[in-house]
């Protein structure tokens, strides 16, 4: 989908956007939300990688309004359901923040 199809958008930035950033973005023609976890782009399958797109999968589903949460690709789930842009977006926040640490190192930050 190109930028003209979305509703609304939420991003989060730091002062560490491959380690910390984050968006969410509602797209107009079905309301399905998009959340991109931008460090995920780096890890594949190796099991740092796999930490953080189990926990942000889980983090996902716990917030209100959530329906179901599938992946869309390597760095971004779908969501179904009527939750919130900033309750997506702070929950996978919170995610790559719980991991930063050992985010740093593995993309060569530390």
């Amino acid at each position: 989908m190109d930028d003209g199809d979305c509703d609304e958008a939420w991003e989060r930035l730091t002062g560490e956007p491959s380690v910390r950033g984050v968006d969410s973005s509602r797209w107009a023609d079905d309301g399905t939300w998009q959340v991109s976890i931008w460090a995920q782009e780096f890890f594949r399958g190796d099991p740092l990688g796999m930490e953080l797109r189990e926990r942000v999968v889980r983090a996902l589903e716990s917030v209100e309004g959530v329906i179901r949460v599938a992946e869309h690709d390597n760095e971004s789930w779908d969501v179904y359901g009527t939750p919130s842009g900033e309750g997506l977006t702070r929950s996978a926040a919170n995610v790559v923040d719980d991991l930063a640490g050992r985010l740093r190192p593995a993309l060569g930050l530390a």
